[in-house]
């Protein structure tokens, strides 16, 4: 062999082993930042850059030493455009994570709790008709709903301290608080109606739900404080969410896109979307996020986030009392807006009952608890809370 297919013989080699080196890097570093969540932009970027380190190991092996200036000339080119392009990509996530968030999991719950002495709990002006102090039902039930049970609590079960997620007096999600009813953790629970995968979920353990309505709620649609539309219709929300109706100009508003957001499957919220739907299919949502595993990439319903052309949906009581948020603004629905008179008369047409379920708890107080709830003194509490009571 001469000297000229001897060096290319080791070049081939030396380009092979290195280009493994790369690829097992490039692999790693890739699995790497989609476990960290940059699935979307750096997954892709650490694979363009491995692809790139490549080609200029190939030619820088292979070509003449006379072009290499113009290969090191490239090669800083694409490392400049790269930073640019991950430069641009931080600023526009910093301006994103600005804007303000609606979720249940910017709520401080701690504050609600029973007893906490905060005064953020309704409180009896006697004292309660029931008092228990063994064989405490065990609550749980909807973020928007802890301050309302945590009160009843408050007014009925020992003083003691409350462990906001495992004691007799827990605060979860709606669908944790339904599968921990129906799994048996829990005796009573909070909440709003069910999903239809919520209702067959206890129908395949067996479990018969119970449903004793104790309020009233408005489900309230919300848009960014600057946007011009004050109210939509029944049927316009039924269009948005459908997808016919894609444009705030359709609307009486501005220009733009209309960015409706949805809830996770289950929620209480979601499962009332649904029901305003009335049997129309929802449209695909926004994804916010992508969360990224082992299991690959699985991408979940975005909280709302107030970008000026968005639109969400919540309850009244979580909106106005529990959030807070100056920079979104509630709108009227078929001219009616949501407020606590227009949802004790029945004119406001999103108004719904909330409910304590049951599935068959063994309790002896479970029964009780109830009654009491739907007393004066409960209803009071259902009043002073912030809700609508069944009985004023």
């Amino acid at each position: 062999m001469s000297r000229q297919g001897g060096e290319l013989v080791v070049k081939i080699v030396l380009f092979v082993l290195l280009s493994g080196v790369f690829v097992f890097l490039g692999f790693f570093a890739g699995l790497i930042v989609s476990i960290s969540g940059g699935a979307i932009f750096y997954a892709p970027l650490v694979l363009i850059a491995t692809a790139v380190g490549v080609l200029f190991l190939a030619f820088f092996l292979f070509l003449p030493a006379r072009h290499r200036r113009k290969l090191y000339i490239s090669m800083l080119a694409i490392v400049v455009l790269g930073g640019l392009t991950t430069a641009g990509y931080e600023i526009r996530e910093a301006y994103h994570h600005r804007i303000p968030v609606v979720s249940d999991q910017e709520v401080n719950m701690e504050p609600y709790r029973p007893f906490g002495d905060t005064g953020k709990l309704a409180l009896l002006p006697e004292p309660s008709d029931l008092t228990l102090t063994k064989d405490l039902p065990r609550m749980d039930g909807a973020t928007a709903l802890y301050p309302l049970y945590a009160a009843f609590a408050q007014a009925v079960y020992p003083r003691q301290e409350y462990d906001l997620y495992q004691s007799e007096v827990m605060v979860n999600t709606t669908p944790v608080a339904y599968k921990n009813l129906i799994e048996g953790q829990a005796d009573i629970i909070f909440v709003a109606a069910p999903s239809e995968g919520q209702k067959a979920a206890a129908r395949k353990q067996g479990k018969e739900l119970k449903f004793t309505p104790i309020g009233r709620e408005a489900f309230v649609f919300f848009v960014n404080a600057s946007n011009p539309v004050s109210g939509l219709t029944t049927e316009q929300i039924r269009g948005i969410y459908s997808g016919e109706i894609t444009r705030w100009s359709d609307v009486g508003g501005g220009g733009g896109s209309i960015r409706a957001f949805q809830r996770p499957e289950d929620s209480g919220s979601q499962s009332m979307l649904v029901r305003v739907m009335d049997g129309r299919e929802l449209a695909k949502p926004p994804k916010e996020d992508v969360e990224s595993g082992m299991g690959g990439i699985i991408s979940r319903t975005a909280d709302y986030r107030n970008y000026k052309n968005a639109l969400g949906y919540t309850f009244l009581f979580y909106a106005t009392e529990m959030v807070r948020n100056g920079n979104i603004r509630l709108l009227s629905i078929d001219g009616v807006k949501p407020e606590r008179a227009t949802i004790a008369s029945g004119e406001y047409p999103l108004a719904a009952e909330f409910y304590a379920v049951t599935a068959g708890s063994d309790n002896p107080n479970v029964e009780k608890l109830i009654d009491w709830i739907l007393s004066p003194q409960g209803q009071s509490l259902v009043e002073q809370t912030g809700y609508t009571p069944l009985f004023p």
